[in-house]
Order: structure tokens, then C-alpha cells, then sequence
């Protein structure tokens, strides 16, 4: 199919115009549906510009609604906890653990959700008179999820309660061994889970398959906040705060909305008032480790929810990468600022040396994907003897971007596979691995809908690839005839909210959709195509990225860059110069102290 501009016309079952078939890095574009009226009424009631307006009708926003969208609270979004499975007797035994004084056991993730929520539980824990005990499994040496060494080591210590963050919902060999100990183990995690559930004293997941709850989307961090509000109201009740200062768990939202962004799970509902309400804390730098952690990443203020997913996130992930999975966690619970700076420190060194192995697995990975690309498998497999295996979720993400298919990237070692994968929009990763474990293709593994994890003999690769292939081509079938189906591994589609002059392109505007933060899953950044534009001065920077200027009939030039378009097709477009069309995200950048409006170019298209 040649790159070009598609006949205009609106697809009934998708609701939008289609503006271009295949753009230079094989994209198509299509419109978001219009809602005129509505974007009207919004745009007038709220003294927005207009397109501000179509943005927010687009995405199926009223004017009643609006208000709540812009400013989301808590107390609008939060159901009754004890609706939890299990939440009101994990309540009641911790509720028993605070009142004693008993040390308490916390076996958490290596991720940046699994150090916030250990962080988080743990601050709490110990404010209201729990010693705690934590333990990360190491992901290189142990992998992910609880194990009878961490239960050994957390008896050893003294611990008969222990919870189990971000991990445990499938862990039913660990839990059983646990258990035998005497242990008594609380769950407290969001992945997929299977109808049977292990060996424990609660299980609270709202993606439980016997949970009706409206906090599915939620990441490990949101659900053991609202484990700790429901123990809070259970403490006040019980009078425990008589002669203790009670914990703020409003000042614990800057760790929640940290680990909400760096999970990548859906902006909206609960999520989004999560985020909003925690930039308000992480921009007061309340929390040591994570002022330490913006001193040495250069950030002033943290108040962007992409500060925590692209400049904090990664470096508080490079020690659960890199075999120092402590780290992040013992960063977040720290009270000491030379502690959390020398912690600060040493993560970000870990993210240097994990860039560099990123990048020349990344390589690696492409290669190995060449022949299932010619083939057009509609699901990755790259595995490589002597991959780092805290790199290889970057890189099966990396993969699903470039290639818009699912994608595992599979370190192997001694004829076993540690794996990780990542999906598109529709396809439930998780639940696939587990059906794979369920068929005996797997050793262990689990996850959720868009990320996965895996154990696998290096002989069932082409099995489980086959096998994985299949759920993934059900799941299409699922979706609809071949020509109105919503999921196409293969064929990414931008949406875009709306088509704008460059002279638009202004920090007036810049601010008012800075109105519409946070963004990320469920709430993309709003995207707009700029017509007849003029690249002009295009030239490489950094790794693989490309900065240019963008020039209109009228108005002065815009400042572009498109970052990580290396080999995309999007970098020769641009070096090559000339008339384009140009999709991108308007960013409000600060330059020798004034601000100005620039534009992320994500793709491009040849005018016609």
C-alpha cells in the first residue's frame, strides 16, 4: 500500500474520519468523533478555546461532568472499601497486629507499583505501631512473586503476619509453603487472577473472578491505599489514636500517583483523582527519596504526571533491573536526606547502565523479529542467549511500538526463558499467559490485560508463540468482521483530536490543554494534525531523535522534535525537508526563563 492521504470519509463503527491510510511510518489517522453541540456548551461554560471544547466532548464529556473532570476528589470516586473481598477480615487482623505491636512482613514487587505500595504500607504500618520487615525478591536471581526463602527469612525475623504487595494472586505453591509455616498472608494485588485463588488468609484483587468492584483499573498502589483507609477508620473506631498522632494518608498520595503512572494503567475515575491529588503533594517534595530523586534527574518541581513516567519511573525501576531491587523502595520509605540522596544516586547510575543494555538488546531483538515480520505473525517472539533480563519488558514495549503487534522478548539461559511481553489495546496479555501456564506451556507466569511475565523451557517457545497466536487471533474474531474489527495487530491507528493552523500553535493554548492533565492510558494527551507545514533546519540530536522547525503561510516557526524516530521512516521525512502534514502534541517548554509553545511530532504524511 502506498503512503498517502485516504479518501475522507467517517467509518460508522468507529465513529471518525479517516484523514490519512498509511503515513510515513505506516500509521493510519483518524479523527476523533465530533460532538459540536457539546464541545460549544463546554467551550462557552468554562471560557475554554474551542478546541479545548471538542477535545473533552470527543472523549464523551458533558457539561455537568466537567467540573469533576478538571478538579477530581477523592470522596467522589471512592467506593466503600469493605466491597473488597476479604478486605474487612485483612482490616481486622491488622487492626489486631496495630494493637500490639507485632511485627509485620511485607514481600513486595520489584517495579516501581511494588515499591510505592511497599513504601506506602509501610510508612503506615509503622506510624500506627507495627514494626515491619520488608523483602523484594530479586528479579535476576529469585523473579517475580513471593518464595519460600523470602517466607523463611520474614519467620526468621519474627513476622507471623505478612502481606503480600503487587504479587501473590497466582503464587499458589509459595502461599501453600507459607502457610504450613504458620504464616498467615494477606494479599494485596491487581494482576489477572484464576478462579482458583491460593492459599491465604485474604485475597483483596478487585480482578478477582468472584469480585464485582469498579476498581479494576486500579494499579497494586491504589488498591493497598484503599486497604489503608478502610484500617484507618477501623483504628479511629477502635480509639487507637487516643495517645497517637493519627498518619496523614492524604500526604501519602504522592507515592500512589507515582506508582498509577509508572503501572500505565487508565487515567480516569479513581486513577485519574489519584494523580491530580498526588502532584499537589509531590510538588510540596514532602517525600525525601523523591526529592532526592528530582535533584539528581534536574527537575525543579514535580508537577507532571510525565515526570514520574518518563524521568522518575525508570530510574526508580534501574534497581529491580539491575539486581538491586531494594533500592527503590528503601529510596520512598526513607525519612534521611543523605540516605536518599547517596540511594538517588546509585539509581541513577543503575539507569545509565540499563540504558546502554537496552539499547543493544533492542537491537538484537530486531533482528531476531525480521523472518516472523515477513511471515506478518500477528504476536513477537525475540529470545536471545545472554540478554539482560531487567531490560527485556523495555524492549518487548519497544517492539509493540514499532510494530503495533503483542511482543515477548525472552532472555534465555541454560535452556530457560524469563520473559516479558506487552500488548495492544484489547488483547488480555495476562489471562493469555495464564491459559499458557493452565496448557502446560509455561513453567510460571502471569500478569494483566497490557503486561506480562513469564518462565518457559526454551523448547516450548514455538508452542507457546503458536498457542499465544491463537488466543490472539480469537480475540479478533471476537471483535468483529475483518473490516470493521477493532483490533489489527500490525496496523496501529493515531487518533487525533483535531486539526489546527500552525499560527494556533501558541502558549495560550499550550496552558489551557495543560487543563486537561494528567495524561497517559485511558487519557491520551490531546494530538492534532497541522496541514501544509514546512520543515525547515531538520537535523539529528541525542539517540535517534530529530529537531527541526515548522513553518505555516503565516505566523512565526514552531520549534518540533520527534523523539526516538530513528529508522522509523517518520526521520527521513523529516531530514528530507519540505511540505508535510504533521501529527503531534502541543508542549509548553521553558527557554532562558520564557516559555514557549513546541510541538512533539509522532508522524508524518506527504501533503495531497
Amino acid at each position: 500500500m502506498s503512503v498517502g492521504v485516504a479518501r475522507r470519509h467517517v467509518d460508522p463503527e468507529v465513529g471518525g474520519e479517516l484523514l490519512v491510510e498509511r503515513s510515513v511510518t505506516g500509521k493510519s489517522w483518524r479523527l476523533a468523533a465530533e460532538r459540536p453541540d457539546a464541545a460549544r456548551s463546554i467551550s462557552q461554560q468554562f471560557g475554554l478555546p474551542e478546541v479545548v471544547g471538542r477535545v473533552l466532548a470527543a472523549r464523551g464529556m458533558a457539561v455537568a461532568t466537567v467540573p469533576g473532570f478538571l478538579e477530581p476528589r477523592l470522596r467522589d470516586w471512592l467506593p466503600d472499601p469493605s466491597h473488597l473481598l476479604d478486605l474487612d477480615r485483612a482490616v481486622e487482623r491488622l487492626a489486631a497486629a496495630a494493637a500490639a505491636g507485632e511485627r509485620v512482613g511485607i514481600i513486595g514487587d520489584y517495579d516501581v507499583d511494588g515499591a510505592t505500595s511497599t513504601a506506602l504500607v509501610r510508612r503506615y504500618l509503622e506510624a500506627v505501631g507495627c514494626p515491619v520487615e520488608v523483602r523484594i525478591p530479586d528479579r535476576l536471581t529469585e523473579g517475580y512473586g513471593p518464595n519460600d526463602a523470602a517466607f523463611a527469612t520474614l519467620a526468621d525475623a519474627g513476622c507471623r503476619l505478612v502481606l503480600c504487595l503487587d504479587n501473590g494472586t497466582t503464587a499458589h505453591a509459595p502461599l501453600a509453603a507459607a502457610a504450613a509455616r504458620g504464616l498467615e498472608v494477606i494479599v494485596v494485588d491487581h494482576h489477572t487472577a484464576e478462579a482458583e485463588l491460593p492459599a491465604a488468609l485474604a485475597v483483596i484483587n478487585p480482578n478477582r473472578k468472584d469480585q464485582a468492584s469498579a476498581l479494576g483499573d486500579l494499579a497494586a498502589v491504589g488498591v493497598a491505599f484503599v486497604l489503608m483507609v478502610a484500617l484507618n477508620r477501623a483504628l479511629r473506631s477502635a480509639g487507637h489514636f487516643a495517645s497517637r498522632v493519627e498518619p496523614d494518608l492524604m500526604a501519602a498520595l504522592d507515592l500512589v500517583a507515582l506508582g498509577t503512572v509508572c503501572d500505565v494503567v487508565p487515567l480516569t475515575g479513581l486513577n485519574r483523582a489519584f494523580v491530580v491529588q498526588g502532584i499537589k503533594i509531590a510538588r510540596q517534595g514532602r517525600n525525601p527519596g523523591l526529592a532526592a530523586m528530582a535533584l539528581v534527574a534536574g527537575i525543579e518541581t514535580i508537577d507532571d504526571a510525565r515526570k514520574f513516567g518518563f524521568i522518575l519511573g525508570p530510574r526508580l525501576n534501574a534497581g529491580g533491573r539491575m539486581g538491586e531491587s531494594q533500592l527503590g523502595a528503601a529510596l520512598l520509605v526513607t525519612e534521611d536526606p543523605a540516605i536518599a540522596a547517596e540511594l538517588a544516586g546509585r539509581l541513577d547510575l543503575l539507569n545509565t547502565t540499563r540504558q546502554a543494555l537496552e539499547r543493544e538488546t533492542l537491537e538484537a531483538a530486531l533482528r531476531a523479529v525480521e523472518p516472523q515480520l515477513r511471515d506478518d505473525q500477528p504476536l513477537l517472539v525475540a529470545a536471545g542467549e545472554g540478554w539482560h533480563a531487567g531490560v527485556i519488558g523495555i524492549v518487548a514495549a519497544r517492539l509493540v511500538e514499532r510494530f503495533a503487534r503483542p511482543a515477548l522478548a525472552v532472555a534465555l539461559e541454560g535452556g530457560v526463558g524469563k520473559g516479558s511481553g506487552r500488548s495492544i489495546a484489547g488483547f488480555d496479555l495476562g489471562a493469555a499467559v495464564i491459559a499458557a501456564r493452565a496448557a502446560g506451556l509455561i513453567e510460571a507466569g502471569g500478569g494483566h490485560p497490557m503486561a506480562a511475565g513469564l518462565t518457559v523451557d526454551v523448547a516450548q517457545l514455538p508452542a507457546l508463540q503458536a498457542f499465544l497466536c491463537r488466543r490472539l487471533a480469537a480475540t479478533m474474531a471476537l471483535s468483529g468482521p475483518a473490516e470493521s474489527r477493532t483490533i489489527e495487530p500490525g496496523r496501529a491507528e493515531l487518533r487525533v483530536d483535531g486539526a489546527l493552523s500552525l499560527a494556533a500553535v501558541n502558549t495560550h493554548l499550550a496552558r489551557k490543554l495543560l487543563q486537561l492533565a494528567p495524561f497517559g492510558a485511558g487519557h491520551d494527551e490531546p494530538r492534532f494534525v497541522l496541514d501544509a507545514t514546512r520543515v525547515m533546519q531538520a537535523r539529528p540530536v541525542g539517540r535517534g531523535h530529530v529537531s527541526c522547525l515548522l513553518a505555516g503561510p503565516a505566523g512565526p516557526a514552531v520549534r518540533g522534535i520527534a523523539f526516538r524516530s530513528a529508522d522509523t521512516g517518520l526521520d527521513r521525512a523529516l531530514l528530507g525537508g519540505g511540505a508535510l502534514r504533521v501529527v503531534g502534541r502541543i508542549r509548553l517548554d521553558s527557554y532562558q526563563g520564557r516559555e514557549r509553545a513546541g510541538l512533539e511530532i509522532e508522524d508524518a504524511a506527504p501533503l495531497g
